[in-house]
């Protein structure tokens, strides 16, 4: 029997093979959810020039309070080429170019409408309800760093500062094999002792949420003609994902065959439950991941071992597993020679996440798992995590 590795050492075995794939130009309306691999500075000052915050009138504080002459108006995109005199206010919209010799700007709300004149009845401060120039961006100021993923709003802070384009790594291209003579496509009509294969979209979904390219095909029967053909395709992928055929059983090939076409194993068990029979190895510069064929099995190992690896090929700078504290409302029992990574349910409270376990904790119970939110780690150990003890939780969303 092989030594198990500790949880964390097979992850470290991992990245430290999962180099960051080659660079390209993405355009930003194309890059949601991709990796930076350079830092971007704003060519701009962001607001470029002083701006009002409201509608209302611009005006110059020392002149208030008092009746204003309005002599213009500034609408967003149409700025006033005449600078404010002393007595003097300009209407100006949200967005608008606040005038030279305006210093300050009162709302609407605060003011008096005249027939080409508005009183304005109390003082303001110099500045209120300006955007200052640079107020939010400097120009030549870093608006992302590498390493960062592109959410929404940070790709909405690129577009402000003008920029249309960023390098980021390609997206890995993952090809899934899905093993089993005894799986069926959902649709399908079962046959005596089949089943209906779930572990391909499951780890798809997964995995495309994490920027991936996923490459799916049927079902591959338990045959070691049927794996040489479907790996041989597969290995030509950044990484290939297997689900199923990594155990000890007489049917279970993937392994055999992989190593005749070549595939370096890394390591083969991980001491950790569910998915101990998870092995990792490499082709050239193709990461293989083995994972086992139950459900929960196969989706514990993805989130472990598989996601991160995709995010080091783009490059994140902390492509680990994002485990978040929390608080059992149970006592959860230790196991003394492997890691648990228990299914359950987060609950919000004023004190953060109370971490209620699920029942139906056995590595085929996919319908179980689908009620949970979350894995809690726990770890090896002789006893019992009590309720109310503190635990490690990875979301499954």
């Amino acid at each position: 029997m092989a030594v198990l590795l500790p949880v964390a050492e097979a992850l470290v075995r991992v990245l430290e093979r999962a180099e960051p794939l080659s660079r390209e130009f993405v355009g930003i309306d194309r890059a949601a959810g991709r990796i930076l691999v350079e830092d971007v500075l704003s060519p701009v000052d962001l607001p470029p020039f002083p701006s009002s915050s409201m509608d209302g009138y611009a005006v110059r504080a020392a002149d208030l309070p008092g009746i204003l002459n309005v002599v213009g108006s500034v609408a967003a995109g149409r700025p006033e080429s005449r600078s404010l005199a002393a007595g003097e206010a300009i209407e100006i919209s949200t967005g608008g170019v606040v005038p030279d010799g305006a210093d300050t700007v009162v709302p609407v709300e605060h003011v008096c409408v005249l027939a080409e004149q508005v009183e304005i009845l109390a003082p303001a401060g110099l500045g209120d309800n300006i955007r200052g120039l640079g107020g939010d961006i400097a120009a030549g100021s870093t608006v992302a760093r590498a390493g960062e993923l592109l959410t929404p709003a940070r790709l909405a802070a690129l577009a402000a500062c003008g920029t249309a384009n960023v390098t980021a790594c390609r997206a890995p291209r993952v090809a899934i094999v899905v093993t089993g003579t005894e799986l069926r496509a959902p649709g399908q009509s079962l046959g005596p002792g089949e089943i209906y294969e779930s572990n391909g979209v499951m780890l798809a979904a997964v995995l495309e949420r994490a920027g991936a390219i996923v490459e799916r095909a049927q079902a591959t029967e338990d045959t070691e003609e049927a794996h040489a053909r479907a790996l041989e395709s597969a290995l030509t992928a950044d990484v290939v994902v297997t689900s199923g055929g990594v155990s000890v059983g007489p049917h279970d090939l993937v392994r055999k065959v992989q190593a005749r076409l070549g595939v370096e194993e890394v390591f083969w068990g991980v001491a950790m439950r569910p998915g101990k029979p998870l092995a990792f190895g490499v082709y050239g510069k193709t990461l293989v991941f083995g994972l086992p064929g139950n459900p929960v099995s196969s989706l514990v190992g993805c989130l472990l071992f598989v996601r991160p690896a995709i995010l080091a090929l783009q490059g994140h700078l902390s492509p680990e597993p994002a485990f978040r504290p929390g608080v059992l409302s149970a006592a959860v029992r230790q196991r003394p020679e492997r890691d648990d990574f228990v299914r359950a349910t987060v609950v919000w409270t004023d004190d953060g996440a109370s971490l209620v376990p699920i029942l139906g904790q056995e590595s085929h119970m996919i319908g179980h798992t689908s009620a949970a939110d979350a894995i809690v780690h726990v770890p090896r150990g002789e006893g019992m995590l009590e309720g109310g003890s503190t635990a490690r939780f990875l979301r499954l969303d």
